[in-house]
């Protein structure tokens, strides 16, 4: 498990969990260059970062499998600011804006936890609607903080995983990016 520091000095800082994944060309490249993305924005200090996880297509099966990963960030940036950063960082990338729902994507850049907010608006949910079900995002995320308390259940990400129902292949891939 990677570990950085980047910037000293931030106010009104947040901590977030953001849960990458890519399942399209060189994955392992393509992750490694959001992080990059990340890094060089003045609003983001990054934390933590998970091994990268080979993860089995959840609900479109019949596509690649994803290389995923989570990432505890720091920042100054509102949660609506932050996802317009996302995007932005997944457009940049030449992430298809036209893409199939859950189907095979160059990179996603989700946020999974803002702090302890709940934040239910038409373009943003938080936490992420779909964590709970999906071992993809679990995994990584109890690798970097396992005793982190979901703001909705009140559950660590140690007892959302032990009930997952997600039953899915997943296992930690030794590149680290």
């Amino acid at each position: 498990m990677a570990s950085e520091r980047i910037l000293n000095n931030f106010n009104g800082e947040s901590e977030v969990f953001l849960g990458l994944g890519s399942n399209i060309g060189d994955r392992q490249k393509y992750l490694s260059l959001a992080i990059e993305h990340l890094k060089n924005s003045p609003s983001i200090e990054i934390i933590k970062k998970s091994s990268v996880f080979e993860t089995e297509p959840l609900y479109n099966k019949d596509q690649n499998y994803f290389y995923n990963m989570a990432v505890e960030i720091r920042t100054s940036l509102k949660a609506e600011e932050l996802l317009t950063l996302c995007k932005n960082i997944e457009q940049k990338m030449g992430r298809d804006q036209q893409f199939i729902r859950n189907g095979p994507r160059n990179i996603d850049i989700d946020i999974e936890f803002f702090n302890m907010k709940v934040i239910e608006k038409k373009n943003l949910t938080i936490p992420h609607s779909g964590l709970y079900e999906r071992r993809f995002v679990l995994e990584p995320l109890l690798e970097i903080s396992g005793d982190f308390k979901c703001p909705v259940t009140g559950k660590t990400i140690k007892q959302l995983l032990k009930e997952c129902p997600d039953s899915g292949k997943v296992r930690r891939v030794e590149e680290k990016v």
